[in-house]
């Protein structure tokens, strides 16, 4: 182990002991989600080892593992931390890139950056329709079949590449799990600018005018793994401000803040489930919610929660620790925005403990200036699940309910149909497409079964929608036991289905392709969809963004992203799974963030950049 070479080096026998503590801590306290392939987001022992003991002592103090890095010492968090990196501390890289990675001659400022081709946000425009028209695009559908990759960005130290870019004003925005926001150039991947956050930044980030000291500016609005909310200025990077939404140590923000009229709405989720996975954790106390801000200030204007009751002791579990209900509902997706009604549109997530609630698993309908709840209509009851569910772990804090863990992960998809009608259309972890009537009450119009859903299944992060069809990618990933390793099974899940808005009728189905026979592959397709005129694009768990016909379903074009690359930064670059985010398309180009590491995914650390070759 290079660490105890080093402390050899040093002579100090208490640098060896440590070395021995980590190791030894790490077996007791985490190996338990580290070590089980595909279990949670957590992220096995050779990633984790890509990074610095720094950054690994970060994530347990400030970031996503807070709950679980404050029940240990300093010195025991930094014994692991040097385990897990088998690294010693002071071998963080500097903070600095190549010099021909900085865009030279960059403007102070520019004008408007959404004057021409953009994709700004989750879902490129109010509705989250994912679906990119000609003009905006550049790219038509037989151009397609002639990407070639343009150039590659490293996200530096990192072993996650989950947040989505945002293209503006030829520019590309884009997050890290590095605790950094990126301005690079659309063309060349050169860096403009680079913001510092407090925790990683897996949310897309969202543009838009800001009136700011009489003069007109634009700015950029990301949120973080610490419910942090920024805004900075698109030109330069200078932070405007920030604002913590949620002060739960498990509080995050995963979905994009949606930006409209001088209002910033922003939805609140957090891992939580994951953190009652173990038997000393107090499950669970919170709730999700939606909060207004002031786009210009980001002062406060509203915030609802999806539970309206504050959770109240409900006992204790086996091992004598208090339990807490009602909670969870977490809203893990981008808001969409109805204008023709001045109401926003949610989607929630399970209940992390008993009691389960009405609006758990539930599509919400909010009024946008005060916040009220107008309606909703629960998919699933009764759904309340935590990691102490599964079947290999400790069941201490699994609710009575033990849910199926039917989340909605996807944005609803606002769209118009004949007559005037409307729909609200949204896939689900059950495996189900819903549409609903957004003018009923959410009454229900259709529903499709496109799967048989799960913990891990069903339809995942989104689906796209033309005027026509929506395009569902299909989830269902699997595990399998080899030994006492579990392990992604190479022969279950994937495939992509186009379903007309007005029937939710099949138009076709693209089966996913064979998946090679080893432990590092699934053909699930959970990543969100991306739509231009004639092409479908879905990104897999096996590293591969494919492009499909609209009209049959016919794969067009296939890069396998899983492979190491040369990158304009100079930063080592490997990429992995596709899963969450998916692709943007804006300008004759396309954008797309390889290696999500969590669910027996690959994990990488890579931006890529895709045009049209020979042009």
């Amino acid at each position: 182990m290079r660490i105890a070479l080093f402390c050899f080096w040093m002579f100090s026998t208490a640098c060896v002991v440590l070395a021995q503590d980590g190791a030894a801590l790490y077996n007791k306290h985490c190996a338990s989600c580290h070590d089980s392939s595909g279990a949670t987001q957590a992220p096995n022992r050779s990633a984790l080892r890509q990074l610095s003991p720094e950054r690994i002592a970060v994530v347990l103090e400030e970031g996503v593992m807070r709950d679980q890095g404050l029940e240990r010492t300093p010195t025991e968090r930094r014994a692991i931390a040097e385990f897990l990196s088998d690294k010693p501390y002071g071998s963080e890289p500097a903070d600095t890139m190549a010099a021909e990675a900085a865009c030279q001659g960059a403007p102070a400022s520019f004008a408007d950056p959404l004057a021409g081709p953009n994709w700004n946000g989750w879902g490129a425009n109010l509705s989250n329709t994912r679906f990119q028209t000609p003009d905006m695009a550049g790219l038509s559908a037989g151009q397609v079949p002639r990407l070639k990759l343009k150039w590659a960005f490293g996200f530096p130290g990192d072993i996650r590449a989950y947040a989505q870019p945002t293209i503006a004003g030829g520019r590309v925005f884009v997050g890290s799990a590095g605790r950094r926001v990126y301005s690079l150039d659309a063309a060349t991947g050169c860096v403009y600018w680079v913001v510092k956050t407090d925790s990683p930044v897996r949310t897309a980030i969202s543009i838009g005018p800001l009136a700011q000291r009489g003069t007109r500016q634009y700015a950029a609005y990301w949120g973080d793994s610490q419910a942090n909310v920024y805004a900075a200025d698109v030109a330069n990077g200078k932070l405007l401000w920030k604002t913590q939404v949620d002060d739960h140590t498990a509080a995050r923000i995963t979905g994009a803040p949606q930006l409209h009229a001088g209002r910033l709405y922003v939805p609140v989720s957090s891992l939580e489930e994951l953190s009652a996975g173990a038997p000393t954790y107090e499950c669970c106390t919170f709730r999700g919610s939606v909060v207004a801000l002031d786009a210009e200030s980001g002062e406060q204007i509203w915030k609802t929660y999806t539970i309206a009751q504050t959770p109240r002791s409900t006992g204790k579990n086996k091992v004598g620790v208090q339990l807490w209900g009602p909670s969870g509902a977490a809203i893990w997706s981008a808001p969409t925005l109805d204008l023709q009604r001045d109401v926003i549109y949610v989607a929630t997530g399970d209940n992390y403990s008993d009691p389960p609630t009405a609006i758990s698993d539930a599509i919400l309908a909010l009024d946008m200036d005060s916040g009220k709840i107008l309606w909703f209509r629960q998919m699933t009851a009764g759904d309340a699940w935590n990691l102490a569910c599964r079947e290999d772990r400790d069941e201490a804090n699994c609710p009575e309910s033990d849910g199926p863990d039917f989340d909605f992960g996807s944005s609803p998809i606002l769209v118009e149909l004949s007559g005037g009608r409307r729909a609200l259309v949204i896939g689900q972890k059950s495996g189900i497409v819903h549409a609903l009537d957004p003018d009923r009450e959410g009454e229900i119009l259709w529903q499709r079964r496109v799967g048989k859903g799960g913990t891990l299944g069903g339809i995942q992060w989104g689906s796209a929608a033309d005027e026509q069809k929506v395009y569902v990618a299909l989830s269902d990933i699997a595990f399998r036991w080899s030994g006492s390793t579990r392990e992604p099974d190479p022969k279950v899940g994937g495939g992509l289905f186009a379903l007309r808005l007005a029937t939710g009728e099949q138009e076709w189905y693209s089966p996913p392709p064979a998946c090679p026979e080893n432990i590092s592959c699934s053909p699930a397709q959970s990543a969100a969809v991306t739509a231009i005129p004639g092409v479908v694009f879905s990104g897999s768990i096996d590293g591969h963004l494919r492009a499909y016909s609209m009209k049959d379903g016919k794969i067009l074009w296939d890069f396998d992203t899983l492979r190491r690359y040369e990158t304009v930064n100079r930063v080592e670059a490997q990429g992995g799974s596709l899963n969450g985010p998916g692709a943007t398309v804006a300008g004759g180009m396309l954008f797309i963030n390889s290696g999500y590491g969590g669910f027996g995914g690959k994990p990488g650390n890579v931006l890529l950049a895709f045009s049209v070759g020979d042009e």
